[in-house]
């Protein structure tokens, strides 16, 4: 018999459900991904809503209040075709006020339906919510770039279309980490969505290049492309996402063989189910959260067992998801966390305009250094929770580092590119790294927690809890940015280093009780406190 051929023989090496966990792991990374590839936009065409051209607009320009050099440099070169380089109503003096109210528009309306979302979420398929979303995200993304063919220049418009829009992207979050955690254990479930999780940078990356194609001759495209790339995306998650892996027969979770059980192919076994005497299955960092008085283990009359793939029950209330231990805590967090990374996301492009005097299109390219620190921000994060068991310690330490860096960034990044380059990497990985490991791995760590007695149907109400209460923060983050820029970046900066230090402080009980808990420990076992 011949020999398989190499490229045969690694194919085969994996089994069945590695391959679908692969396939779902890819897909929910590209329907997130282009989530986030439609909300980039606006950050990108700020510039071109507005731009400094006229001197009577000159003095709206200034932002930093230790220098007016902005005032001093050329305005950029029209189009032939134009005769007005802003675009009313964003041609008015308040126009940082009008951009601030469409990035709270859109952020307000994500923070309130988020609430929504989870609950509704729980009592539909994932599939068809998830599909519903993306296919109205990408008709409201696509309609604010129609103002542009229009010539549309109310401001009314511009602001349902993103309230609407921010309704809609709601159904994405909840929908996407359900799904995965469905897929994926407990076991490295740091580095799993650390990973996972760049697709948010990788959407920010994309949109930006995406929209800044086009900013700066057509402006509506910007948004269009994007808004078609998004509803596209919505076609394939209803033609082929696998909500869970009991729709086709697969395991939850795989596990490593103690022993060497090898078939020559298969080198996995399925957990096994309803053991109590498995303690392995449980986290010890949420271990810790549940005991008593975070030093003595509870009676083992008192464990809560939970089979591997999760037992179904009724969809939790509302109220019984903010008991979960952990939930309010690292949901106050990621409201600040989130404020930090948001008013990046919506604002740096046009700080960068104005502090190294690029235009939009290079703008934006420049900030997408952010999303690349943030990638490996996020994976770092996932990794180092995994190896010390401690996910509030991990987050905690990012952002004790995040505020000071935030200080330097805002006093060199006016000395040249190199210092911004390097400053925009480092401020990427330490603001975004706690925001993606609380959006993942902790929220799913507590939508499946021990005391919900295996009940599968709290992953998305905790979800959209956790990411609901950040959403308020990243819709309060660029609002603020907005109000305060007039009176010079600086104090927006102070404006973040304060939040950062907030979020720290809300990590404090929980960052106490891993360091003098005996069961955050690797290795140790300790057994949870029934509910």
């Amino acid at each position: 018999m011949a020999q398989l051929p190499a490229g045969i023989r690694f194919i085969i090496s994996f089994s069945r459900d590695q391959w679908y966990r692969a396939f779902v792991f890819i897909l929910t990374f590209l329907l997130y991904a282009s989530f986030h590839l439609s909300r980039k936009p606006i950050s990108i065409v700020k510039g071109e809503l507005h731009r400094s051209c006229a001197a009577g607009n000159e003095d709206g320009a200034r932002f930093n209040s230790q220098s007016q050099r902005a005032s001093d440099v050329p305005s950029p070169q029209l189009p032939e075709n134009e005769t007005d380089c802003s675009w009313a109503p964003f041609d008015q003096d308040n126009y940082q006020q009008l951009l601030g109210a469409l990035d709270y528009s859109f952020l307000c309306a994500y923070a309130i339906g988020m609430y929504l979302s989870g609950v509704i979420g729980e009592r539909l398929p994932i599939r068809y919510y998830l599909t519903f979303g993306m296919l109205a995200s990408g008709i409201f993304t696509a309609l604010f770039g129609l103002g542009y063919f229009y010539d549309i220049h109310s401001f009314g418009f511009y602001v349902v279309t993103q309230i609407i829009n921010g309704l809609v992207q709601t159904t994405g979050w909840p929908s996407v980490v359900t799904c995965l955690s469905n897929w994926f254990g407990k076991g490295r479930r740091g580095l799993v969505m650390g990973v996972w999780n760049s697709h948010t940078s990788v959407g920010n990356i994309l949109g930006s290049l995406i929209a800044g194609y086009w900013v700066s001759t057509c402006w509506g495209l910007s948004f269009i492309v994007p808004g078609a790339i998004v509803a596209a995306m919505g076609i394939v998650c209803f033609l082929f996402l696998i909500e869970d892996p009991k729709d086709i027969a697969c395991s939850s979770s795989l596990v490593t063989h103690p022993k060497a059980y090898e078939n020559g192919v298969h080198r996995l076994r399925l957990q096994k189910h309803g053991f109590p005497d498995e303690k392995k299955l449980l986290d010890p960092e949420m271990q810790c959260l549940l005991l008593a008085d975070g030093k003595r283990a509870v009676p083992q009359s008192h464990v809560v067992t939970v089979p591997a793939d999760g037992a179904s029950g009724a969809a939790i209330s509302f109220t019984g998801a903010l008991k979960i231990p952990g939930v309010v805590e690292f949901s106050l967090c990621l409201l600040f966390a989130k404020l930090v990374s948001y008013t990046f996301l919506f604002w740096l492009p046009l700080y960068i305009t104005n502090v190294d005097h690029l235009d939009a299109k290079k703008a934006g390219e420049l900030s997408t250094l952010f999303d690349v620190g943030g990638i490996f921000g996020g994976i770092l994060a996932g990794v180092v929770s995994d190896r010390l068991e401690k996910r509030a310690s991990t987050c905690g330490l990012m952002l004790l580092l995040a505020a000071p860096t935030l200080y330097v960034f805002s006093t060199i990044s006016r000395m040249g590119l190199e210092a911004t380059v390097a400053m925009l990497l480092l401020c990427g990985a330490l603001v975004s790294g706690p925001y993606a490991l609380i959006t993942t791995a902790v929220s799913a760590d507590l939508g499946t927690h021990k005391s919900l007695k295996g009940n599968s149907h709290a992953l998305a109400t905790v979800t959209a809890i956790i990411d609901g209460t950040g959403s308020v923060g990243a819709a309060l983050g660029p609002l603020l940015a907005g109000l305060i820029s007039p009176s010079g970046w600086n104090n927006v900066f102070y404006m973040l280093m304060f939040a950062d230090a907030c979020a720290l402080l809300f990590l404090i009980r929980l960052i106490h009780k891993e360091l003098s808990c005996p069961g955050s420990a690797a290795g140790d076992q300790v057994p949870f406190k029934e509910h």
